[in-house]
């Protein structure tokens, strides 16, 4: 057996943390400004594009783990960002919204990141950036198939 395994192709999961933290650096300022964590940014952009969601779906979209995202949704609750009650028509389910102060802070802080989409799009141009988007896609598709 070899002391050093040889690969063949370069390692994919480090270079997407890789891209992902190099993003997040010019969106964590903002968040921190705000008060807020990754995760907590994550769960008030999937409450702002989707609106008021069952707290499954809250841990799917945002990638949280369920016992994880109950602590933030904890946090978030107690600093008046979203509201948490019953599912009307599963009691045994809980849904979650954003409040007006969650929405507001969404609002003030898409600017931010979408300036720096735009700045991304103008450095990669469109056409990179757009292939990068279906890139992405499609390995998400192709690794759930």
């Amino acid at each position: 057996m070899r002391a050093h395994p040889t690969f063949a192709h370069r390692n994919l999961p480090r270079l997407l943390l890789q891209a992902r933290e190099s993003v997040m650096a010019h969106t964590r300022p903002s968040l921190r400004e705000h008060g807020l964590s990754d995760q907590q940014w994550r769960v008030l952009r999937v409450l702002g594009e989707h609106g008021t969601l069952e707290t499954g779906r809250v841990a799917r979209e945002a990638f949280i783990l369920g016992p994880s995202l109950t602590g933030v949704l904890a946090r978030m609750e107690r600093d008046g960002l979203v509201r948490r009650e019953r599912d009307p028509d599963d009691q045994r389910r809980s849904v979650v919204e954003a409040t007006p102060k969650g929405l507001k802070l969404v609002d003030k802080l898409s600017r931010t990141i979408e300036e720096h989409y735009g700045w991304m799009e103008k450095s990669l141009g469109k056409q990179k950036l757009g292939e990068l988007y279906q890139l992405l896609d499609q390995v998400i598709q192709l690794e759930r198939t």
